[in-house]
């Protein structure tokens, strides 16, 4: 068959299932925004991570005069601060470590200063006394998931009130996104076995409409492929158009909620790039392609018999 005659069959198959067409296009237009927003979640994930886990760093918080932990008590009960000698002790021990790739020392003063500057706007700032933040050792490691090597060494450790990673902090977080984006995932393939569904239908309908003229073509000797393309491209065009347009509200989330809304607001973190989105919208099309060229093909096995 030509070119032209099957384009003419594809748009007049369109035509005559109009309802169902847009019923599947709008089903591949659901399903390809919950599977783009899931893939692009996953992506904003990996860039978090990769940006945050090369910063993570484990607190050592030195005991103070008001420290309530176990090892800052004195034998009579009394909290008392860490003394030089268990400070240089823990910083010498903290370098001996070959997990350690750099320390920090922050003193109360330095804790005090980045405090006002993370909550300048709010009325913590204004409540906390100066000395009421304690001083520290920023632990920067060579590879961040090694943190219970610095942990199980210095928590409950003479001089030191709380041993902190920030890694455990960035995993509630990361595991918080991953469930949603999960969720995001299950939703997605439920939509997708509706629009397998409402293909099948589709395909079923429009070949029992046309089952006098597939006959008769049947019959003068044409191929199962000169037979069966057209119903197939039709398929594939709703589903095409449905992605496409999934693809559509895919750049838009980038252009306007990620670009103008989020990243001006939320300048301490990155976000994910086009190229993450052009990836999303490719994949989209791709799967709609072969869920509806799969679809058509298993149906128009068996509605096609003549």
């Amino acid at each position: 068959m030509r070119a032209t005659v099957v384009l003419t069959e594809v748009r007049h198959g369109l035509r005559r299932n109009l309802g169902l067409t847009v019923a599947v296009v709008l089903t591949v237009l659901v399903a390809g925004v919950l599977g783009g927003l899931s893939f692009l979640l996953r992506e904003q994930v990996s860039v978090m991570k990769d940006y945050w886990y090369d910063k993570v760093e484990v607190s050592i918080y030195l005991c103070g005069t008001e420290s309530v932990a176990p090892s800052c008590l004195g034998p009579n009960g009394v909290a008392q601060a860490v003394t030089d000698a268990q400070r240089q002790q823990i910083l010498l021990d903290l370098k001996s470590l070959p997990q350690v790739k750099a320390v920090y020392y922050e003193t109360k003063a330095e804790a005090y200063q980045h405090f006002e500057q993370q909550f300048k706007n709010s009325p913590i700032a204004q409540n906390a006394p100066p000395d009421s933040l304690p001083e520290s050792f920023r632990v920067k490691l060579k590879d961040p998931s090694q943190y219970l090597a610095v942990t199980g060494a210095f928590q409950g450790r003479s001089g030191v009130e709380q041993v902190q990673d920030e890694r455990q902090l960035l995993d509630k977080l990361f595991s918080a996104l991953s469930g949603i984006q999960f969720g995001g995932l299950v939703i997605a393939l439920i939509m997708v076995v509706a629009a397998l569904l409402l293909i099948a239908n589709t395909i079923r309908v429009a070949a029992f409409t046309r089952r006098r003229e597939t006959g008769i073509m049947r019959l003068v000797g044409a191929s199962n492929l000169s037979i069966q393309l057209p119903f197939l491209l039709e398929s594939v065009v709703a589903a095409v158009l449905g992605a496409l347009l999934a693809w559509g509200l895919l750049t838009a989330f980038k252009a306007w909620l990620i670009d103008k809304v989020l990243a001006p607001n939320f300048q301490f973190t990155p976000f994910f790039g086009w190229d993450s989105v052009w990836k999303a919208g490719a994949l989209v099309i791709v799967v709609s392609m072969v869920i509806a060229a799969g679809a058509s093909m298993v149906t128009l096995r068996r509605y096609l018999r003549v």
